[in-house]
């Protein structure tokens, strides 16, 4: 399949990927073309905002959340009919797992064979940026560094400044971005506030982006550069050739929640479970005093409950309903927090025996875990790679056995009905759970 592909890269977090990719994504849909969103890594909120900028949804890409194997299947389903895809890099280019460069921007881009732009912040260099840029290029070879983009120019001696130390590098400018710091999103304690919290700001800051983009950068020589992506040759990924099985019978509903306070979820998960013979029903635990008609099982994926805990808790005949719920829970991380007995003091579900509290302290990394708990998700002994990343702890911590172990921790709640854990899944990487939730359900009711 050809599919013109751009990854966009930095040097480093805080170069301004963000905006340019979801600027360059907002910029080439108004001009026509259909643009296809991707993230290389695990991150769930910036997703949020490259499908506000090309009404597709935002899919992540990461070899280590789901093999590197099915990078390229992934991107193309997720590709599929698009004139053009762009694809956001995560951390600096060369970052990836631990002391490895597995799971890095870099890696994805040549698991792709998709040429890079390097986004460099030139605030406070002048000709150093040449030999940053050279550096990087010259760091990987595999690695196709196809172009830059300077960010936060300060003014036109300062560009001109930066165009001739790259001319002699020999890596052509495709953009150069004045200061604009009218397009910034806010953030809070996990990174951007989620699109989905501010959906009329979103919208307008997506729209500055590729405004900006549009007039700071060369869109022509970009799509260029997309258009000289070689061929991919695998097949498209598929929910339906992931499973061993074929759904057979009734479709029973799974509520999966979402609204403001659940915001994290993976594409693929819902498409899975369809393809496992559910019916996927949204619901959003701030507003729905009822799980959806028939529920048969409920997943509660991750968010900010810690930020509207008090409307949550406000929702007192929902809360009821989740803990007398006789089907299969699955719940990653907020899920957690939404089935304790209370979260900074504001009752919860109680459907687990522990209490959630806001902490100063951030968890975040990849997990390398074994299930030590069979539940309705995991069979014990199962190995499983996650992702933690929350500002919260629990009382207890976990159950005895947990649900999951892994080298210097161990975390979750198994039951037979039951998997709860901060652990965050990529479902792609492990289509069992959406059969196994599938399977699980409980006759109509709720």
């Amino acid at each position: 399949m050809v599919i013109p592909r751009l990854v966009i890269a930095a040097p480093s977090s805080g170069s301004g990927k963000t905006t340019v990719a979801t600027g360059l994504m907002a910029a080439l849909r108004a001009r026509g073309l259909r643009v296809s969103p991707h993230k290389v890594g695990p991150d769930y909120i910036d997703p949020g905002y490259h499908a506000l900028a090309t009404g597709r949804p935002g899919r992540n890409l990461d070899p280590w959340l789901t093999s590197a194997d099915l990078v390229e299947p992934l991107f193309l389903h997720g590709a599929r009919d698009a004139d053009v895809a762009v694809v956001e890099g995560v951390m600096g280019l060369y970052d990836g797992a631990g002391l490895e460069e597995f799971a890095s921007t870099a890696h994805v881009a040549r698991l792709l064979g998709a040429p890079v732009v390097l986004v460099v912040d030139a605030a406070g260099q002048g000709r150093s940026v040449a030999a940053l840029v050279q550096g990087f290029a010259a760091f990987d070879t595999r690695v196709r560094l196809g172009g830059v983009i300077l960010n936060r120019v300060g003014s036109p001696r300062h560009e001109e400044i930066c165009r001739s130390a790259l001319t002699e590098s020999g890596v052509p400018v495709l953009g150069v971005i004045p200061r604009a710091d009218g397009v910034a999103t806010p953030s809070r304690h996990l990174g951007l506030v989620p699109a989905a919290e501010r959906r009329t700001e979103a919208v307008s800051a997506v729209e500055r982006m590729g405004e900006l983009v549009a007039t700071s950068c060369d869109l022509e020589a970009l799509v260029a550069l997309a258009r000289s992506a070689p061929p991919l040759a695998a097949r498209p990924w598929s929910a339906g050739s992931s499973l061993e099985r074929p759904p057979s019978g009734a479709r029973p509903v799974v509520a999966v929640a979402g609204g403001p306070a659940f915001t994290f979820g993976y594409a693929e998960q819902a498409e899975l479970l369809a393809a496992a013979g559910a019916e996927v029903v949204p619901f959003d635990p701030l507003r729905d005093e009822r799980l959806p008609e028939g529920t048969g099982a409920i997943v509660v994926g991750g968010g900010f409950p810690e930020v509207y805990a008090a409307d949550l808790s406000a929702n007192e005949p929902l809360r009821r309903r989740v803990a007398a719920f006789a089907g299969p829970i699955a719940a990653e991380c907020a899920g957690l927090l939404y089935l304790a007995r209370e979260l900074d003091g504001h009752p919860m579900c109680g459907r687990l025996p522990i209490t959630a509290t806001m902490t100063g302290r951030l968890t975040l990394g990849y997990r390398d875990a074994v299930a030590t708990a069979h539940s309705v998700l995991t069979r014990e002994g199962e190995r499983y790679r996650g992702h933690e990343f929350h500002r919260t702890a629990t009382e207890p911590g976990y159950a005895e056995p947990p649900l999951f172990r892994w080298r210097g921790g161990a975390d979750g709640f198994g039951e037979p009905l039951l998997a709860a854990s901060y652990l965050h899944l990529h479902w792609a990487g492990s289509p069992e759970l959406a059969a196994r939730l599938v399977a699980a359900c409980a006759p109509a009711g709720g």
